[in-house]
């Protein structure tokens, strides 16, 4: 790609998940500082087509192209030990010659890589290149801390007095993260996940989809590294909400349906693209929307036993009728107020609509920003990864989520309970204060994606390095 403008490279790991973000950061570099962007798509499925790609991006910009790396194959090596991180990192691993090709063969080379923090291996090929390196944290600043600190804790006492006593771990600077919500990963000693962990802070810079506004403590105890202890050498760049535009064009049953619905009166129930419920948890939710008489759009996906990330990689099977999983009577009896989507739907348009009230949401980061720019509250439900911890930045320190005390990895939320939740999100006075805030960090938000605003700042902060890095290296070359 050769332009005169600033060329970067970008490394999305698998998962939509990772690359939406990924792709929403390339958009703004290319539209508000002028660069020329390269994003390079890890992928394990060589039928994700480019076509499906350019739906997803809306990509219509000359001076951004995404190349899919060829598909890497794993299965040989998987088994059901191996978690979604070791897989995600051996994907990475065995992508990294393709990159390394794919760099090598362009006319002008990026003077920068910037990879997810899943991808951090793939400085190694920065490095060869003499790249600027920097990695975009997808989640949020709590989490970034957390696992940045993670390699430097007492190894014996701090993991023994963590998982044997349940003691928190205290990062300095930040909240501490209890045990319970603890990142799954961190509580195993995950060679893979410290590993990323240091890599993490020999970066040039840290980019989080983040803002000021939404987690100050954090930030700050980032930022201020020398007071406080906490490991980062390189500067912490917050440049979020990065999050999927509205695509306008986009009609159909579910948003027909919502323009007949009074203002902010319908529940969006998600779970995602990867989670699952149990069969008898699933029947509870039912009963809770049902109970809690309100107006909701529900996308149900088919119950799977003890593995609530049955469908992060795959597909869980045959899509059965969902009459087949869900109480009798059920749609019946709501077919007035609720409608169910099977497996999918338009998240992005839908928490944009004016008939949105609420959104019970498995917290992953990606959701959780959609629904804070569209000033919508939460009920959180967490299920795999770092979500927990999600979870308790938007109920606790946030303030813009409820959570039940009765949620649990393996436990079963009674239909009550979640009715009670719903009732609070939505219409009980109680819920007040959760929906003012969200309101206020809509508009926040807004603020600081703008041009001058601390998010946009900080960005430019960064594409100036790019261009500075860019001027030295025309100079040497003359």
């Amino acid at each position: 790609m050769q332009t005169g403008k600033v060329h970067v490279a970008l490394v999305a790991s698998p998962g939509m998940g990772h690359l939406i973000p990924v792709l929403e950061l390339g958009k703004r570099l290319v539209s508000h500082h002028g660069f020329s962007v390269t994003i390079f798509v890890v992928t394990m499925d060589a039928s994700l087509s480019r076509s499906q790609l350019l739906k997803v991006s809306e990509i219509t910009d000359d001076f951004l192209e995404v190349v899919l790396l060829p598909a890497v194959d794993i299965s040989a090596r998987v088994d059901k030990t191996i978690g979604i991180l070791r897989q995600m990192a051996m994907m990475v691993h065995e992508a990294l010659p393709s990159l390394q090709s794919a760099i090598l063969a362009m006319e002008v080379q990026p003077i920068a890589l910037i990879v997810d923090m899943f991808a951090t291996e793939a400085f190694v090929v920065a490095e060869e290149f003499m790249m600027l390196k920097y990695v975009f944290v997808t989640t949020n600043a709590w989490f970034l801390a957390l696992t940045v600190h993670g390699p430097n804790l007492d190894k014996e006492v701090d993991r023994d007095d963590h998982i044997n006593n349940q003691k928190p771990i205290h990062i300095p600077g930040c909240e501490p993260v209890r045990f319970v919500d603890c990142y799954e990963q961190f509580l195993r000693r995950n060679k893979v996940y410290f590993r990323m962990g240091t890599e993490i802070s020999t970066a040039d810079g840290i980019l989080v989809n983040t803002f000021y506004d939404l987690e100050p403590r954090t930030l700050a105890a980032l930022h201020d590294t020398r007071k406080v202890g906490l490991a980062p050498k390189a500067p912490v760049y917050p440049i979020g909400p990065l999050v999927r535009p509205i695509e306008q064009s986009l009609r159909g049953e579910v948003l027909s349906w919502l323009d007949m619905q009074p203002k902010e009166s319908v529940l969006y129930v998600s779970f995602g693209s990867g989670g699952t419920l149990s069969a008898k948890q699933t029947i509870e939710l039912a009963l809770g929307l049902e109970n809690s008489q309100q107006r909701f759009i529900w996308v149900v996906r088919p119950p799977v036993e003890n593995d609530s990330a049955a469908t992060v990689f795959k597909s869980n099977g045959v899509y059965n009728d969902f009459r087949d999983y869900l109480p009798e009577g059920f749609l019946n009896r709501t077919c007035k107020n609720g409608l169910v989507v099977p497996k999918w739907a338009p998240q992005t348009e839908i928490l944009s609509h004016p008939s949105i009230g609420g959104f019970l949401s498995h917290c992953g980061w990606n959701s959780s920003l959609e629904s804070i720019v569209n000033g919508v509250p939460m009920i959180v439900w967490p299920l795999y990864a770092e979500q927990k911890m999600n979870a308790t930045v938007l109920a606790e320190h946030i303030g813009v989520a409820t959570r039940s005390k009765l949620l649990a990895p393996q436990g079963v939320v009674g239909r009550d309970a979640i009715a009670a939740m719903i009732r609070k999100i939505m219409v009980d006075k109680e819920g007040e204060a959760i929906r003012a805030k969200v309101k206020m960090l809509k508009s926040c938000a807004v603020k600081a994606l703008s041009n001058g605003g601390t998010s946009y700042n900080a960005l430019a902060t960064v594409a100036e390095e790019c261009t500075i890095g860019m001027q030295r290296r025309n100079a040497k070359t003359g």
